[in-house]
């Protein structure tokens, strides 16, 4: 299945290992052209540590080395309306399996699915037949496609957690972002 653009949203507080592979994972898999990366300035359901304008920073650091990524900031708190507003042709959004589990909670979910289709990526945690069963329950179930990926399990939080106590996270960012996170001071207290 090719499609033209790719979305990958998220808080990025900070984008790690495992975002890439994500966003590497949903360019191969899909056929993706172009992946839009979008920084939530202010997300609606977690704190942000950081201020969007550094985690855009950090995001752009983070996606140099795919050539298909575009980072933006986005301003919307909610999916439903930064896809309103852009608007794009033959879109996907991407996200992980874990995630889908939770996108009947999000903000009106069927206009999403009008929007755009969604690539899950399957990942260790989440069986096809839970995969399945959501995707059943959802009201335009063929705007779901699954993909394979290999898993990387990192969290943002972890990251955090690692710097504030002074242990090294090269094992879980991309060498940019950890030399900014390191330059700047980030994460350095604990929340």
């Amino acid at each position: 299945m090719a499609v033209g653009v790719g979305v990958l949203g998220g808080v990025f507080d900070p984008p790690h290992l495992g975002h890439v592979a994500l966003a590497r994972a949903a360019v191969r898999e899909l056929g993706l052209g172009q992946l839009l990366v979008l920084v939530v300035a202010d997300p609606g359901h977690k704190l942000a540590t950081l201020p969007a304008v550094t985690r855009l920073e950090l995001a752009r650091l983070a996606f140099a080395d795919v050539p298909e990524a575009v980072v933006e900031l986005d301003r919307h708190a909610r999916t439903v309306d930064s896809l309103e507003e852009r608007r794009l042709e033959d879109a996907v959004f991407i996200l992980g399996a874990d995630e889908l589990a939770d996108f009947e909670r999000w903000k009106d979910p069927g206009r999403v699915l009008e929007l755009v289709r969604l690539g899950v990526a399957m990942r260790p945690g989440t069986t096809h037949d839970e995969f399945e069963a959501v995707r059943r329950r959802l009201s335009a179930p063929d705007q779901v496609v699954a993909f394979e990926m290999e898993p990387i399990p990192i969290s943002s939080s972890e990251i955090r957690g690692r710097v504030a106590r002074g242990e090294p996270i090269d094992d879980l960012v991309p060498p940019a972002v950890a030399e900014a996170i390191s330059r700047l001071g980030l994460y350095a207290t604990p929340e």
